[in-house]
């Protein structure tokens, strides 16, 4: 594997790769399960995006989030519910590691047992990011219209700090919602709800 060293740099930061350095999906996993202390996701040019760990009211946000998903997606029965530790590969060559997600079994079951221990070779069908202070909105906004562009079926890009929500549809201008004290997933995730007052105060 290509030896690469992370210096103590402020985070988040990209490092350019350029073509002769761009790292394999394996060689790529190896170097996350290197540095579990750090968050790195690959752009669809093979650069990397080393991003800082969440602080403790992000982490407890992003806690409420995947508790909503995981208790919804037992019910519902028809998909896997994901973490903000999963990471998902595109059809662009990107590699992306969302605040939460989900994938209907569906399309899940023709995966091999290896390809579901590694990164997930498929966009999910939902996905979450939830803004922390050092997120830029655009960055967000961008890899939310990239899940769109790859299939989604639909996102909630989730900014505490001014209290919005933007749902992110198929086929459908993005939605921004101000204070909501709720969001539902229907019609496309039919039941599932997520209590955002829990969001915007969380400690």
């Amino acid at each position: 594997m290509t030896q690469i060293a992370i210096a103590s740099s402020p985070l988040p930061f990209s490092l350019r790769m350029g073509s002769a350095l761009r790292l394999s999906d394996d060689e790529l996993y190896e170097l996350c399960a290197r540095n579990p202390e750090l968050r790195i996701e690959r752009n669809a040019e093979g650069d990397l995006i080393v991003m800082t760990p969440a602080g403790g009211a992000s982490g407890h946000r992003n806690l409420e989030i995947v508790a909503a998903l995981a208790v919804w997606a037992r019910r519902d029965g028809t998909g896997a519910g994901f973490d903000s530790s999963t990471g998902f590969v595109l059809p662009n060559g990107a590699m992306r590691a969302p605040d939460a997600a989900w994938i209907v079994y569906t399309r899940l079951q023709p995966l091999s047992a290896e390809a579901k221990e590694h990164f997930i070779p498929l966009c999910p069908d939902f996905v979450v990011e939830l803004r922390s202070p050092s997120d830029r909105l655009a960055d967000l906004q961008a890899k939310m219209e990239e899940y769109r562009d790859h299939g989604a079926r639909l996102g909630w890009l989730i900014d505490p700090q001014e209290q919005r929500v933007h749902v992110y549809r198929l086929g459908r201008p993005v939605e921004m919602l101000e204070n909501p004290d709720r969001i539902e997933g229907d019609p496309e995730l039919p039941g599932l709800v997520l209590d955002l007052k829990r969001i915007w105060a969380p400690l």
